[in-house]
């Protein structure tokens, strides 16, 4: 039986480039330190050699683990899925690992799911709006690992935010909606307990009835989970009353996407008998038939924007900034005048 072959060293790759083993770790930890043909023969000697870094040591000397935790509030559907591959794909680009975790919108599991990620060394976490228990705060602090919010600006709260204003975005939409001439207007949101993005959302259309001397007290309002299923029976149900919406403003894409299923079924048709509005500009509004009118959230900006704002943290290099994404309305096909004005 021959020997077992023992895996390359630094001293191996170093060897095998004509290089110092310094040179070596540099290379592969601050690569933008070394000149571009040591770089490459260095990199080709990694490639032949099939070394692997000892992660173990690496994290030794810098006292860091390059792994930085995400929770967000699901993986059932694609609002989160841009935003947060863009954060990765940063991540990855300055030498850190992503672990991600899925609270299902429940407060407990964050909490739980927090206190794994700071036990397993996350140097930072990621966590998707304001809303939560000041002792969580508390509890990072004292263990020392940074935390940054996305999904939601507020250059007010305790934490440095990458994100953009809900209650102004959807504001905006609703002042659309409003412009074509509605003033029925119904709303199937989020469930707003412990969401601050759908407080933000529904606080808009609010906003928005009340500066065109709207009474802010006519909104019907359904909230209902985050799910295709819920906005169909929203819709059905705010479609029974009498007299029925005009618009149906709804709190993302999903939700909009189960309306318009629902309006299908129903044999009522969207624009001419009502309008349908979504938030987010999945890939979703532009598939679902009609298109979708909604408001564009640049996911991928804000993700990539929270990686570098975290890891600057996380590396003492930031106190922690906030930094406002902007939004825009993308209108469709699934707004127009309304049938007939109240």
């Amino acid at each position: 039986m021959g020997k077992t072959r023992s895996a390359p060293t630094l001293n191996d790759v170093a060897r095998e480039a004509g290089v110092s083993t310094a040179t070596v770790s540099r290379c592969l930890n601050s690569p933008e330190r070394v000149i571009e043909p040591t770089r490459q023969r260095v990199l080709q000697a990694v490639e032949s050699l099939g070394y692997t870094p000892n992660f173990a040591a690496r994290v030794m000397a810098a006292k860091r683990s390059f792994t930085i935790g995400a929770i967000i509030p699901t993986m059932d559907n694609a609002i989160f899925a841009r935003g947060l591959q863009a954060f990765q794909d940063e991540l990855r680009e300055r030498g850190y690992t992503l672990l991600v975790s899925s609270s299902a919108y429940d407060p407990e599991v964050e909490r739980e799911q927090i206190r794994t990620l700071v036990a397993r060394g996350a140097d930072g976490l990621l966590l998707i709006g304001h809303a939560r228990d000041a002792e969580i705060y508390e509890y990072l602090d004292r263990h020392q690992v940074p935390s940054l919010v996305a999904w939601s600006y507020d250059p007010a709260a305790q934490r440095p935010s990458v994100g953009f204003r809900n209650a102004d975005a959807m504001c905006e939409l609703a002042r659309s909606v409003i412009s074509v001439g509605h003033r029925r207007i119904a709303m199937i949101s989020g469930m707003t307990q412990g969401n601050d993005r759908a407080q933000g959302r529904v606080e808009g259309v609010r906003q928005a009835m009340e500066a065109s001397g709207l009474d802010t007290g006519s909104l019907t309002l359904i909230e209902t989970a985050y799910e295709i299923d819920k906005g169909a029976e929203a819709f059905g149900r705010l479609m029974a009353l009498t007299p029925c919406p005009t618009v149906v403003m709804c709190g993302n894409d999903v939700l909009a996407a189960g309306a318009l299923r629902e309006a299908h079924r129903l044999g009522i048709q969207v624009p001419e008998q009502v309008s349908v509005t979504g938030f987010d500009d999945i890939e979703l509004a532009e598939i679902v038939s009609p298109a979708l009118t909604t408001v564009h959230v640049p996911h991928r900006e804000m993700g990539r924007k929270a990686a570098c704002e975290l890891t600057a943290i996380v590396e003492g290099k930031s106190e922690g900034r906030s930094i406002c994404i902007n939004t825009r309305v993308v209108t469709r096909h699934s707004l127009a005048k309304p049938p007939y004005q109240s």
